[in-house]
């Protein structure tokens, strides 16, 4: 779905028209126009999902709200969105849980490698008590608020002209990972070189051999042409990313009841087709990106999986709460 671009600024609190006298409730609240920012390219479905949720409420409100989306970093990285967010400066941001951890840390506990077994289990993360407690606490010091949780994919590692089958092979490796402490520890527990680079700027770094390799997932990998710079896809699927819906909680308690529903609702319908989407496109990318020239390599997870679980869980034990890597692996 094509992205269009809306640079005109933002406008809230608009007068309602004179005929809104006769509309419905949900449709006789001031006119308002909102702003969604978003890092990812507009042909990933994360962004697809915004557009359609934008489409849908336009369609509920009979344009009364508009959402503007803005993709590919245009608002600045994901912090400065956040950080957006927060202040109330812009409503909506779409990021991971990792990534949010650096206003609420507890929330690094979602990314987790690991953790999730499947799609599915990670779609109970948010119906946890777990979850509820840290969307308040995240509402309450923050400003922000988790209104749903999608699945962006599993994530996997890439090497430019390295073969890796193990971690053994990853000695000195410089890995490009987000600037969360949680990814820069499973790096480690790997024997790896974590190296911090924001999401628009890897490309250029796998161009230029700045870092060695990056992780992320296939509709990832593939969306952003990654693999035009990497040789190698090792398969380590190390950790599922939830990326949460994340909205200024002043913004969202400002609306109606009724404007809070079609939101919902289209949110709920849109994160359905995205989730589905993803996983789709995960079961034909391995193929796509070996066509494309990348070698596919099927490591034993295993042997992946045990040094980080030896000791990235008992690293944040203390700031995820006691026994909650735990609950939430059992789910």
């Amino acid at each position: 779905m094509p992205i269009t671009t809306h640079r005109r600024g933002f406008m809230l609190g608009a007068a309602a028209a004179a005929s809104a006298v006769a509309m419905p409730t949900v449709l006789r609240a001031q006119a308002m126009s909102v702003r969604w920012g978003e890092l990812l390219a507009p042909s990933h479905p994360q962004v697809q999902m915004i557009e359609r949720i934008a489409k849908a409420v336009k369609e509920k409100t009979s344009g009364r709200i508009d959402i503007q989306v803005f993709a590919n970093g245009q608002l600045g990285s994901g912090k400065d969105m956040m950080e957006s967010v927060s202040a109330g400066a812009l409503q909506f941001t779409t990021d991971g849980a990792g990534a949010l951890g650096a206003f609420l840390p507890q929330l690094t506990l979602f990314e987790a490698p690991y953790l999730w077994r499947d799609a599915a289990h990670l779609a109970k993360a948010s119906s946890s008590p777990i979850f509820a407690k840290i969307n308040e606490e995240l509402a309450a010091k923050r400003s922000m608020r988790m209104l749903t949780v999608t699945y962006y994919g599993k994530r996997h590692l890439t090497t430019g002209n390295k073969e890796v089958k193990s971690p053994a092979d990853m000695a000195g490796f410089k890995l490009r990972v987000p600037p969360v402490d949680v990814f820069r520890a499973m790096a480690e527990a790997w024997g790896a070189r974590p190296t911090p680079i924001a999401f628009p700027e890897l490309y250029l770094s796998l161009s230029q051999g700045a870092v060695d390799g990056q992780e992320n997932p296939l509709p990832t990998i593939q969306s952003a042409k990654l693999f035009e710079v990497q040789k190698f896809l090792v398969l380590t699927e190390h950790i599922i990313t939830p990326r949460m819906v994340i909205v200024n909680e002043g913004f969202w308690k400002g609306l109606s009841e009724a404007d809070r529903t079609v939101m919902r609702a289209a949110m709920d319908e849109a994160g359905a087709w995205q989730d589905k989407e993803l996983l789709g496109q995960e079961a034909s990318l391995v193929a796509t990106l070996k066509a494309a020239g990348m070698t596919v390599i099927q490591p034993d997870i295993a042997a992946w999986s045990k040094p980080v679980l030896a000791s990235v869980p008992a690293k944040f034990e203390e700031r995820w709460g006691k026994g909650s890597f735990d609950t939430l692996k059992g789910l």
